[in-house]
């Protein structure tokens, strides 16, 4: 059995798409998987299974999402130690550029074309800076961030890929509680 770390896209946000916890919890056992737990209700799900293509985990979680939301639930899929890498990066990112406002993290369902990060990655402002290292993307906001909109560059819409964005301190929570 591998431990994985699921992040579910788009749930809780408005009346329309509530999905509580214990409904998360109840479809991602329906649907085999064992050891599942739960990180706040933003769509933090850790689960085990003997599945090993990453692809199948993620639409077999899709699938029993939907069934249970009665909506779409795009689901992006790590391994624990993936997530442990990723969170250490973080951590080291963070750490090089001194200290930080914000640090968001856009996990991709893909790795993103080329063309299409270079494109991002020519936005970079004086007071911010973007990392993009396989299916993460970085989103590092220095001295001067004005809070706001978490996403200014449509890192979604811009690299054309599903994700999905937590705070750096959720990461590195869930790789110290999971991984």
């Amino acid at each position: 059995m591998t431990t994985y770390v699921a992040f579910l896209r788009a749930i809780n946000l408005g009346p329309n798409r509530k999905f509580p916890k214990a409904d998360i919890v109840a479809a991602t056992e329906g649907a085999g998987f064992t050891g599942v737990a739960t990180h706040i209700n933003t769509g933090n799900v850790r689960l085990d299974t003997a599945m090993r293509s990453r692809a199948r985990i993620e639409q077999a979680l899709e699938t029993a999402y939907a069934d249970r939301a009665g909506f779409a639930v795009p689901t992006i899929v790590f391994s624990a130690s993936e997530l442990a890498a990723i969170a250490d990066e973080a951590v080291r990112l963070s750490e090089e550029r001194g200290p930080l406002e914000r640090h968001y993290l856009y996990l991709m369902k893909s790795e993103p074309e080329a063309d299409r990060v270079a494109a991002l990655l020519e936005r970079d402002r004086a007071v911010d800076e973007v990392v993009v290292s396989g299916r993460v993307t970085h989103l590092l906001f220095g001295a001067g961030y004005q809070p706001g909109a978490v996403d200014p560059y449509g890192v979604e819409k811009a690299l054309g890929v599903v994700a999905t964005n937590r705070n750096l301190n959720v990461v590195r929570t869930l790789a110290e509680k999971w991984c």
